[in-house]
């Protein structure tokens, strides 16, 4: 392939990644928005593998890469479940961090480019010391933001003591290397402040995500996008990849606007999500500020009871959560939502944007249960509805329907826009106990007096419900 047909092709895998980005930004046009994008990489691999750049001597090694890469791929797809998406995605992450890293070392290391004028050989090396920092950065916090979400780390923030100091004195470290490592006159000399930086960059990366508490996690793992993004924009700069800069461009760009809209719907600035905190380990109540405790007493429901009163209902919200995820329940959920609207029932679901681990969690879930697009609304375009809704049933979500984000000032999570699901008639709650959200702070929507907890597996449980309502 000439260097012309290369550059064409990459100029038309560009505007298929562009579309592609553009087809996942709706449920409806997603799945031509894959195509587009599996089409726009299969002509970026085949215009790079074929171009001029590329000697017949390196086919083997890079056939061989491409099957043992696609053979893991295909099996990570099979294998595993959606509830286990979002470490996947993180653990993607940190292998576009790692092929920067090691992409940046074998550029410095080879000597087969020559340089016009010692002002581009600066330029070049400044674009591997960025390419390895931001690769750094991306890979060991993506390797940690896997840990998190797989529970092999605890979500506890690790708050080290003066730790933004920390962080501020390894950054002029780096700095300082830099210019050491411009300054240096051959191989041997830059790798050492090389290494140096990488270290440090390799200790940033899990001090930030490590610093970060669980609530803020679907926020890292848009961040690690972008970071991920911005890691290949460098490597098409140390590598002279047009494609690759420009698509990496698009994932970091994208990423960061979508990290912003998180932070947003979370009414948290991107600042303080890096300086962490928010969030314990889950799992047990968080002691209420002053010692308090919620009011009221719990009023637990059966599921023939539940069925009952969605069978009476005319206006019926799903709020779901990553504990709908866990019990692989979305399918039950669509079966009981498909009988209740042929029983003329107007039954809606509402999306909080950081329910579950990762943005659009719980859409890619209700899609893949083949609920229909229509019914599902975000929290924006459905939160006026609730004083109108006659049963509002929240499966396994916690902290996004938690009404201390509006009613306690000195609550975690004050400020927070939540889905008011306490404001329809009857609210249910199903959960398998009364243990906190991923954030660790108690709910008072569970003593309200016209709510009811459902507990129990959200499968078995739905099961149930199902069962009754077609008896």
């Amino acid at each position: 392939m000439t260097s012309s047909l290369a550059t064409v092709s990459y100029i038309g895998a560009t505007i298929l990644f562009i579309l592609s980005l553009g087809g996942l930004a709706n449920p409806e046009t997603a799945r031509r928005g894959n195509v587009f994008g599996i089409i726009g990489m299969t002509i970026a691999v085949l215009a790079t593998v074929l171009g001029p750049r590329v000697t017949p001597a390196g086919y083997a090694w890079i056939v061989g890469a491409l099957v043992v890469g696609g053979s893991i791929g295909l099996f990570a797809a099979k294998k595993v479940q959606m509830t286990q998406m979002p470490e996947l995605v993180a653990l993607m992450h940190s292998l576009v961090g790692l092929a920067a890293c090691l992409v940046g070392f074998a550029s410095y290391v080879d000597t087969s480019t020559v340089f016009p004028t010692p002002a581009e050989k600066s330029i070049h090396e400044m674009e591997i010391y960025i390419g390895i920092l931001i690769g750094a950065v991306t890979f060991s916090g993506s390797i940690i933001a896997f840990g998190k979400l797989s529970g092999k780390i605890g979500g506890k923030p690790l708050l080290l003591p003066a730790r933004h100091w920390l962080n501020l004195v390894g950054l002029l470290v780096v700095i300082w290397f830099g210019r050491v490592f411009l300054q240096a006159h051959d191989i041997g000399a830059g790798m050492t402040p090389l290494i140096v930086m990488t270290v440090i960059a390799l200790l940033f990366g899990v001090h930030m995500v490590m610093a970060i508490g669980g609530a803020d996690m679907p926020v890292v793992v848009s961040m690690l996008n972008s970071y991920s993004g911005w890691a290949a924009a460098a490597t098409g700069f140390m590598l002279s990849n047009d494609l690759l800069i420009v698509v990496g461009a698009l994932v970091g760009s994208s990423g960061a606007i979508l990290s912003y809209i998180m932070c947003r719907a979370m009414n948290r600035n991107f600042i303080s999500v890096i300086a962490g905190g928010f969030g314990t380990g889950g799992g047990a109540p968080a002691a209420p500020a002053g010692g308090a405790q919620p009011a009221g007493e719990v009023s637990p429901i059966a599921a023939a009871e539940t069925a009952e009163l969605l069978r009476e209902a005319k206006n019926v919200i799903i709020v779901p959560g990553y504990g709908m995820a866990v019990a692989q329940a979305q399918h039950t959920v669509y079966e009981i939502t498909k009988l209740l609207r042929d029983k003329g029932v107007n039954v809606r679901f509402g999306i909080h944007p950081v329910a579950g681990r990762m943005p659009g969690h719980m859409n890619v879930l209700l899609a893949e249960a083949k609920v229909p697009y229509d019914i599902v609304l975000e929290m924006d375009e459905i939160n006026d509805d609730f004083p109108k809704t006659d049963v509002t049933m929240v499966i396994g979500a916690n902290d996004i329907v938690n009404p201390a984000a509006q009613d306690d000032p000195t609550s975690p999570i004050a400020g927070m826009p939540v889905l008011e699901v306490w404001k329809a008639k009857t609210s249910i709650v199903m959960k398998r106990s009364m243990a906190s959200g991923y954030a660790g702070v108690d709910n008072p929507l569970f003593y309200k007096d016209n709510n009811r907890m459902l507990f129990g597996d959200a499968k078995k449980m739905l099961d149930e419900v199902l069962a009754a309502l077609r008896a």
